[in-house]
């Protein structure tokens, strides 16, 4: 299994010491956006975990966590975009995070820290030329320290349409897309940097660029050094290249207030959930489970199985209590898999 971490906020910029209590605990659990009550619980144990891909606009706080990475296959998707603080609000200095860019691939490895300008966002102020310019000058700063970079404009989203209009952002015609793309591609290749575009539905072969598989089945094999059948992710936009993956992550809880952002609709909401709901000892991110209302499930693959409230309620603290269930009859890999998330849900909920 593949775990993102996380499209939907930055964990490793404001909730990192969350995540590694995951790790430690071996398991997290997550709930279903179109099904709130519906909730999840995953296996972190390293045995269980193909990869984890990290999405991040500064890993700077997560950077002394990553000794606890040591046993896990991971890679980051860094986002480091030209914008100033009316776009990016509550990020960091450019040069601080170029700086931290720079750090984190010392640490692990080119290959591991993957560039994404996105979305490109095209403006009276911040025309094709503006971007280009700027493409170049970053270009200059991270080529040595990443192998590629992820492109894409920006999606027009209903909650970030007001934002949008208020800068005047541009919806540019395909050709228009092309013609950017494929300049920045040609930049791209002066610095031995390859050029991918995420979900878009243009066709970008025919200018020499390739369309982006963010959780990237064929890295994690690289990385991994064996093979995989990895399915592609239904749940994803149509034009999406990522394999399968289980996100552990939660909308409404970045505080990065990106005027783009397509994971944030309200910022009182945001600010809300992180001050009353956050509490880095739960099993899910800022929410904290209900037993009398939540449906829970184990998440093994593409599969999940339900465990009956009773099972929970009726828990007895044992150090070697074996817990019998009526999931699966045989005694199979599955099943040794949910028997160690169950301990760990049922250890974590009565602690």
């Amino acid at each position: 299994m593949i775990i993102s971490v996380s499209r939907r906020t930055d964990i490793p910029a404001f909730f990192g010491e969350w995540f590694v209590k995951r790790l430690l605990q071996g398991f997290a659990m997550f709930r279903n956006p179109m099904r709130p009550t519906q909730v999840f619980a995953i296996s972190l144990f390293p045995e269980d975990v193909d990869a984890i891909v990290f999405w991040t606009k500064n890993p700077k706080p997560f950077l002394e966590k990553l000794e606890y990475l040591k046993d896990y296959t991971y890679y980051f998707q860094f986002t480091l975009n030209p914008y100033d603080t009316d776009l990016e609000p509550n990020l960091p200095d450019k040069n601080v995070l170029i700086d931290t860019f720079i750090r984190l691939s010392d640490i692990i490895g080119p290959k591991r820290v993957i560039w994404r300008y996105d979305p490109i966002i095209i403006t009276p102020r911040m025309d094709m030329i503006y971007h280009l310019e700027k493409f170049e000058e970053l270009c200059e700063k991270l080529s040595k320290f990443t192998t590629k970079c992820i492109i894409s404009y920006v999606d027009f989203y209903k909650s970030a349409v007001p934002s949008l209009e208020k800068i005047k952002a541009v919806d540019l015609s395909d050709d228009e897309k092309l013609e950017l793309f494929y300049n920045v591609g040609q930049i791209a290749k002066k610095y031995g940097l390859s050029v991918e575009t995420c979900a878009e539905a243009v066709d970008v072969e025919k200018i020499g660029l390739r369309k982006a598989h963010c959780i990237d089945g064929a890295l994690i094999e690289e990385l991994r050094g064996k093979k995989y059948d990895f399915k592609k992710d239904k749940n994803q936009r149509l034009a999406c290249g990522c394999v399968q993956s289980v996100d552990v992550g939660i909308f409404n809880t970045c505080m990065h207030f990106c005027a783009y952002c397509y994971a944030n609709y309200n910022r009182k909401a945001i600010e809300k959930n992180v001050k009353e709901m956050f509490d880095e000892n739960s099993p899910l991110l800022c929410s904290r489970l209900d037993l009398t209302r939540d449906e829970i499930r184990i998440r093994i693959e593409d599969k999940s199985y339900p465990i009956k409230l009773d099972e929970i309620l009726h828990y007895r603290k044992s150090e070697n209590e074996i817990f019998q269930r009526s999931f699966i009859d045989d005694k199979d890999d599955t099943q040794s898999k949910l028997e160690r998330i169950i301990s760990k849900l049922k250890r974590s909920i009565f602690s």
